[in-house]
């Protein structure tokens, strides 16, 4: 990190405002970066960072507040002004084009030509020569999309330098490489701010947070929290603020289920590169398990390797003892596994089908498009589920996007029940729905989990999770870090695992698990 002393403001963000229609995304929010400095901003999900990033560099206009570069008031109408201010964009995914050579990526649209001939020889030659500013000595011929993402995001770097980036903006630049990539890429970060660039460096991964930045500004609901000093701010007070949560709060009361049954399913030694790291999983029967983390940690990307959604890299799976074959969703859906997605609108319903025929949809999948369920089948399994349910309004063939949230996802638990799970996963099950439906979706999980499935349940709602779960596995920055039982299982607990460091981390998972 930096040592030298402060240059004074690069760039400014002063009462940034932003609604979209009555929703107010962004509140009088102020930022300050410096020219040679790495900057994390952080904040869960619906925080503000991606809006106010797109303010800044002219995908949205502001409703209020004022931006200035280098002291000078700037207003980009577009991405291409913003770059010609000296602002700059790299996301998760590289927005460059994989068939193209690295050389064409990295001059596209500004290649160097002669007689209006692209200078193929010049071009290769500046490209290495830029490259080797950023440590890469690779062959500029080959496709880039031929290189590791980590390579194709200094590439898309250093395309954004030589562009005369004044302010490098990184939105969630390592979420997909492995440890070495993240080494790779938090070393050019640290070379280019030594060179006096600022850096505004987005991401969910507080040990990388604290292994490069130099000042923390955190956003929660659209609002600022705070801006402080890393080195001065405990990982327990960053986790408050981003989540707005005390630690000495009253815990919920518990109703839990006790200590579950026989062992349904052994999930060992599963991992996804650049998503989850090595873990192991246990699920028995009439045990709820909750996957606990900030976002970003590595929850989704649990459930998604369990439920074959995201292929497995490593690891083997024993259902009832006996080893299984979980290589897909459909693989999943055959070995008795469901999953509620956490986006239900995108992953989840077919809005435009009838809450009849979402419900038969995952069963018609597992019998195969041969074997078509009668419709008298269907009404008989709708009918049953919207009265058991309580989905309302009960009409089997109201088209599902017409329905509230809550009730929603009550056709969506009435999908996979009519499948007759073993066990069941649910990723953020109350977000988006009302207080009446969020109680009525609680109530549906102590009573599945009655019935003797085996429950994993992903969910940002702490005071939440607290009353339900058997068990807690913890996850930070893609690894499940300790496994919470009985007593254990409390809000406070949940936050100092998330916020312990590597040092801390195996102490704790011996004392609380």
């Amino acid at each position: 990190m930096s040592d030298a002393p402060d240059p004074g403001p690069l760039l400014e963000i002063r009462g940034l405002s932003k609604s979209f229609g009555v929703v107010r995304v962004l509140d009088e929010v102020d930022l300050v970066l410096r020219a040679g400095e790495i900057h994390a901003l952080l904040g869960e999900n619906g925080a503000g960072k991606s809006t106010l990033i797109k303010c800044v560099t002219g995908v949205h206009g502001r409703d209020a507040g004022e931006v200035k570069l280098a002291g000078k008031p700037i207003a980009p109408r577009t991405t291409e002004e913003a770059v010609a201010e000296g602002l700059a964009t790299v996301y998760q995914e590289v927005n460059l084009l994989p068939n193209l050579s690295v050389a064409q990526n990295l001059f596209l649209g500004r290649q160097p030509t002669r007689f209006g001939l692209v200078r193929g020889a010049e071009m290769r030659r500046r490209g290495a020569e830029l490259l080797r500013g950023f440590g890469l000595d690779i062959d500029l011929g080959r496709p880039l999309g031929s290189y590791s993402v980590a390579i194709q995001h200094v590439c898309a770097i250093a395309r954004a330098v030589d562009l005369s980036a004044r302010v490098l903006i990184l939105d969630e630049p390592t979420a997909s490489l492995d440890a070495h990539e993240v080494g790779v890429l938090l070393d050019v970060m640290r070379q280019l701010a030594a060179r006096g660039l600022a850096i505004l460096f987005v991401t969910h991964f507080l040990d990388q947070v604290y292994a490069v930045s130099d000042r923390i500004t955190v956003l929660r609901n659209g609002r600022l929290v705070g801006e402080r000093p890393t080195a001065s701010l405990p990982r327990m007070e960053l986790i408050r603020m981003m989540l707005g949560r005390e630690l000495d709060e009253a815990v919920s009361v518990r109703e839990t289920s006790g200590s579950g049954g026989e062992l349904i399913g052994s999930f060992h030694n599963m991992s996804k590169r650049g998503s989850i790291a090595p873990f192991d999983l246990d699920l028995h029967r009439g045990e709820v398990v909750g996957l606990a983390g900030l976002l970003g940690s590595g929850r989704t990307e649990t459930v998604r390797v369990v439920f074959g959604a995201d292929k497995a890299d490593t690891g083997r799976v024993e259902l009832n003892g006996a080893p299984a074959r979980i290589a897909s969703p459909r693989d999943a859906l055959r070995q008795g596994l469901g999953y509620c997605p956490e986006e239900r609108k995108t992953e989840g319903i077919v809005a435009e089908l009838s809450v009849r025929e979402n419900i038969v949809l995952a069963l018609q999948a597992r019998r195969g498009m041969w074997r078509p369920i009668p419709r008298r089948e269907q009404d008989d399994i709708a009918r049953r589920f919207v009265k058991a349910l309580d989905i309302r309004p009960p009409d089997p063939e109201r088209p599902i996007g017409l329905l509230s949230g809550g009730n929603q996802q009550k056709a969506l638990l009435a999908r996979w029940l009519a499948t007759e799970p073993r066990i069941l996963i649910l990723d953020e099950p109350t977000r988006g729905i009302d207080v009446g439906a969020h109680a009525e979706i609680i109530r549906l999980i102590r009573e599945l989990c009655a019935d003797g499935l085996a429950l994993l349940v992903v969910s940002s709602e702490l005071d939440e999770i607290v009353t339900y779960a058997d068990r807690v596995v913890v996850l930070r920055d893609q690894v499940h870090v300790t496994t919470l039982e009985g007593e254990f299982i409390t809000v406070s607990a949940i936050l100092t695992a998330i916020a312990a460091d590597d040092a801390t981390a195996p102490v704790q998972a011996e004392v609380m698990a």
